[in-house]
């Protein structure tokens, strides 16, 4: 995984790379999930995830829970690199359409904001499954996103 802030085009500041960090590798689903973290520019986040038996249902497709799981956190971390310090963001509704059945080795999300407001922000999740080599979009989810803070330092 790249460091975080090192894509070009990437306008974020030192803080917003520390919340991006906190709210990828500090969220013990996350961890336990295997998603990782493939890039972040200003409004857009991209993750994947290897699959493996435990991210499947009964049938062996890609288990809905864990696609809607990928498009929410992906989402919060696009929305993350617009908040100002001191601030956090919280998933206040999402929606997912699955699209078609999700079989394959590999999960890859494009999360993107649509819109940033002071207290809410929308952003659209797609997520893809195949291979590393070719992938079909698998689901679709808008999230929205609550702006909240600053935080409250104990």
């Amino acid at each position: 995984m790249e460091p975080l802030g090192s894509s070009s085009g990437d306008s974020m500041t030192n803080t917003n790379s520390r919340e991006i960090e906190r709210i990828f590798r500090s969220a013990p689903f996350i961890v336990d999930l295997g998603l990782r973290l493939d890039s972040v520019v200003t409004g857009e986040c991209r993750t994947s995830l290897v699959l493996s038996e435990r991210h499947l249902q009964q049938d062996g497709y890609v288990h809905a829970g864990v696609q809607a799981t990928v498009a929410d956190h992906s989402a919060g971390v696009a929305a993350a690199t617009l908040i100002a310090s001191g601030q956090y963001v919280l998933t206040a509704e999402f929606k997912i359409n699955l699209l078609r059945s999700a079989k394959g080795s590999h999960l890859t999300c494009v999360s993107k904001v649509l819109k940033a407001g002071r207290s809410l922000t929308i952003v659209e999740s797609e997520v893809f499954c195949g291979t590393p080599d070719e992938t079909r979009l698998v689901s679709k989810a808008t999230i929205t996103v609550a702006v909240v803070g600053p935080r409250s330092e104990k």
